[in-house]
Parts: C-alpha cells; sequence; structure tokens
C-alpha cells in the first residue's frame, strides 16, 4: 500500500463511525452516520444497513455517494458509487456485536443489508501536529501572510 493509502487507512480506522450522504429522490442530500467496520481499505468500504430503508432506496434511484471520516483533526472525504448487498460470505466476514444490536432478528434477520462503496476519489487532510504547534503555524500565518502550515491535504483518484 503506498504512503497516501496507508495514511487514508489510519484516518478511516481511528474513526468509530463515519457520516454517509446519500441524494433522495427529489435532489435532496441526507447524511447519516454509520459504524466504520474494519478492513484494509482497498478502494472499498462496507456498512451495515437495513434494506430496504430510505438510504437504500436513495442509492436505488442515485448511486453517488460521499463518505466522511473524522479522526481528531485529520478528516477523509471519499466519493463513490455505492450499491446494497446481501452477499452471505460479506455478511459473515463483517458480522460483530455491534451489528448484532441494530438488527431485532439478529444475523438472520431479513433486512440484514451491507452497503458497498467504491471509492472514485479520496480527498483527506492529515494533521500530525501537536494542538500547541498548529496553534504557532496559524499565529505565524496571521502575521506573515501565509498558510499556516498544519497538516497536508491531497486528492487521490482511485
Amino acid at each position: 500500500m503506498n504512503d497516501e493509502l496507508e495514511t487514508i487507512h489510519g484516518i478511516m480506522r481511528g474513526a468509530r463511525f463515519a457520516t454517509v450522504t446519500t441524494r433522495g429522490a427529489k435532489g435532496e442530500l441526507f447524511s447519516r452516520p454509520l459504524a466504520v467496520l474494519d478492513h484494509d481499505f482497498d478502494g472499498h468500504v462496507w456498512f451495515f444497513t437495513q434494506d430496504p430503508s430510505p438510504k437504500t432506496e436513495d442509492v436505488a434511484g442515485d448511486p453517488h455517494v460521499n463518505v466522511a471520516y473524522a479522526d481528531g483533526a485529520s478528516h477523509v472525504s471519499l466519493a463513490g458509487t455505492a450499491t446494497v448487498t446481501r452477499d452471505a460470505a460479506l455478511i459473515d466476514r463483517f458480522w460483530n456485536p455491534w451489528a448484532e444490536a441494530w438488527f431485532e432478528g439478529g444475523r438472520e434477520d431479513p433486512t440484514v443489508a451491507l452497503l458497498e462503496v467504491a471509492a472514485d476519489s479520496v480527498e483527506y487532510w492529515h494533521v500530525d501536529k501537536p494542538g500547541v504547534v498548529r496553534a504557532f503555524e496559524v499565529a505565524k500565518a496571521l502575521v506573515t501572510g501565509s498558510a499556516p502550515d498544519v497538516g497536508e491535504s491531497h486528492t487521490v483518484t482511485l
């Protein structure tokens, strides 16, 4: 895995929840928190979801989504295409006690599904400096008129 993907994966792994934004039938945007599932980032991310649900209806109408992660001061914004799957092997791979709590019938609940997002691009902001250093950089930027050096921001096309 290259350095950028390692940075992205580290931020994603540090987040407990991600915000998934879908587009509704009238073009409105809906953002919903979903629990992050632990796996190595390979351009795809998965979330447990109920199907049917308003989220899966949105994806059926327009599969383009955004997924945002935050780990402290670092952030990842992933743009991609979502699909809903009931692949039993994938569900078994990701099943955990947190998922159990969200489905009344547990693993056998007929609404258990995964929302899979295939990333097209990922933008990330990685802040790797302590808060005191970030404050100094901002103060220095105000005095010098330059941009503060508090971390890095990159866009990765997948």
